[in-house]
């Protein structure tokens, strides 16, 4: 770890279009600026590379990892750039039939030090008639992810894991300072849940939390809520976006999650329990689908 340890990020807050190339030329112009004004990590949202809600034209565009021109250029920007660069999510091919939505923790050397695919897939109906079936389209992953920073640990996650808490405590218990949160979340979720189910994963695991997040009406006509969010590990606010694009920045301070976990140490308080009646209730609420 950094005999320095304060560090400035910066997050990236886009408005990505149906192809990627205009969406890696809106994002390459906010990441030179975020270096420029000093940042050490730079993050971009979800889906950086493509919103597509049509399937025969997301899978037109799609490619794999190893072809993706999209991380290509990301991997030599932070390479010219010297900075860690976390690419929030690339919509990436996985097989014929499935899309991975992928994140990638590049370094300064232009190398990919972690990848980390999205656990839970946002498969929804809103009261307003607004559906996604992410499933649909894309393989969901099965592992968690940490990395190692100069300054401390980053645990991985994407948009809808923010509503899963067990696997931010995972992250928080296996060292994890700093967690990510790249996202598209709606504009109605948005409004509704996003600064509250950030700053309680931000206070349940004393850890920063970085959020760079989609902003504004798309191509495709979705409306996503912007707001990037950089909190502290007492939940405080450090910064946060409006709803264009554009970058966020604060100054990083890794000590504070000492401060918050000394003052609050619920990570060492948690304790194994049972349930009383495991099969009381829907099955759907069942922490392990299919258990006994």
């Amino acid at each position: 770890m950094s005999e320095n340890r304060t560090f400035t990020a910066a997050m990236v807050q886009m408005r990505t279009g149906l192809m990627p190339e205009p969406s890696l030329a809106q994002a390459t112009k906010l990441i030179r600026q975020a270096a420029a004004n000093g940042a050490d990590y730079v993050q971009t949202p979800e889906v950086s590379n493509m919103m597509q809600l049509n399937r025969k034209a997301l899978f037109e565009h799609l490619q794999s990892e190893e072809d993706d021109t999209s991380l290509k250029a990301y991997r030599a920007l932070a390479a010219e750039l010297k900075i860690h660069l976390h690419v929030g999510s690339l919509a990436l091919r996985f097989s014929p039939e499935k899309a991975v939505n992928r994140s990638f923790l590049i370094g300064p050397e232009g190398n990919v030090l972690a990848s980390y695919d999205k656990i839970h897939m946002f498969d929804i109906e809103l009261p307003d008639g607004e559906s996604y079936r992410e499933s649909a389209n894309y393989q969901p992953g099965e592992t968690a992810v940490i990395s190692d920073l100069p300054w401390g640990r980053v645990g991985l996650t994407i948009c809808y894991d923010v509503r899963f808490p067990a696997l931010y405590r995972a992250l928080a218990e296996s060292g994890a300072y700093f967690i990510t949160v790249p996202s598209a979340f709606t504009r109605k979720t948005g409004e509704a849940h996003w600064h509250v189910l950030l700053r309680a994963r931000a206070i349940e695991t004393g850890c920063f939390i970085f959020a760079a997040a989609q902003a504004g009406t798309h191509e495709n006509k979705r409306e996503t809520y912007g707001h990037s969010l950089i909190i502290d590990p007492w939940g405080e606010i450090l910064a946060e976006g409006d709803v264009e694009p554009g970058i966020i920045m604060a100054r990083i301070d890794p000590a504070k999650v000492e401060t918050a976990r000394r003052a609050i140490p619920s990570l060492q308080h948690g304790r194994r329990f049972g349930v009383a009646d495991p099969k009381a209730g829907p099955d759907h609420l069942h922490l392990v689908r299919g258990s006994a």
